[in-house]
């Protein structure tokens, strides 16, 4: 794993206290909110920033974020729902592929260009490396998510093991799961660039899996019950 810098020093040289960067782009990734919204919220509390430095510090915060997150992730279960949905950037249709258990819990997630074989192989590929193998996948009906599957277990990245099973019912779960997504990126008012959509999405994942209480922070020396609380204590670990 990478060496984390100190929490000091990935907010050495900020205009903005720390305080006011976690609370920014906590509040702009957990609630439906734009970052305008943000802007008169901050304006109420005598706190004048622009809406293009909040979405900065999405960029630049939130893949530290994850990694610091992701220490404390709990291991999903191995009853995997994997279906695909779309976003528009740039007015045009991207596709982010997605993944729970049957808990809801989140697997992984993908962004892509394009919805065909070779996507799915990367997204099922990252899954697979991010979590270990599932006993069982769920499809939706989709031709190229079943080709890639079969192509992961003839390389040898899927276990021949692994059970693909294709029902509408039980995919209910992750397509109410895309809803959550789709509904907070509504209020962000579009992407304009891939490379943004993705980063953005990767916060929005991560404040959804703290939301279903995917991490164990039990390692950690106090255990604070208030969100800003949480985020501090997982920032200065």
């Amino acid at each position: 794993m990478t060496e984390l810098v100190s929490a000091q020093d990935l907010f050495k040289g900020r205009h903005f206290d720390q305080e006011i960067i976690v609370l920014c782009v906590r509040w702009y990734l957990t609630f439906k909110l734009s970052s305008r919204d943000l802007v008169q919220m901050m304006a109420e509390r005598g706190v004048a920033v622009a809406h293009t430095t909040i979405l900065r510090w999405v960029l630049r915060y939130v893949p530290e974020f994850e990694k610091r997150w992701n220490r404390y992730a709990r291991p999903v279960g191995d009853s995997w729902r994997a279906d695909e949905t779309y976003i528009k950037v740039r007015g045009q249709w991207v596709y982010l592929y997605r993944a729970v258990d049957k808990q809801c819990r989140t697997v992984d997630f993908l962004l892509s260009m394009q919805r065909d074989m070779a996507a799915a192989k990367r997204f099922f590929s990252q899954a697979v490396s991010n979590n270990g193998s599932p006993r069982v996948i769920t499809l939706d009906g989709y031709a190229a998510s079943h080709r890639a599957v079969t192509k992961l277990k003839a390389a040898g990245t899927l276990p021949r093991r692994v059970q693909i099973r294709s029902c509408k019912y039980l995919n209910n779960i992750i397509e109410q799961d895309h809803r959550r997504i789709k509904q907070r990126i509504r209020p962000m008012l579009g992407f304009k660039r891939f490379e943004t959509a993705a980063v953005t999405i990767r916060g929005l994942e991560l404040a959804e899996k703290i939301k279903k209480n995917q991490f164990n922070l039990e390692t950690l020396t106090r255990k604070p019950a208030t969100a800003p609380a949480l985020w501090a204590e997982v920032l200065a670990a």
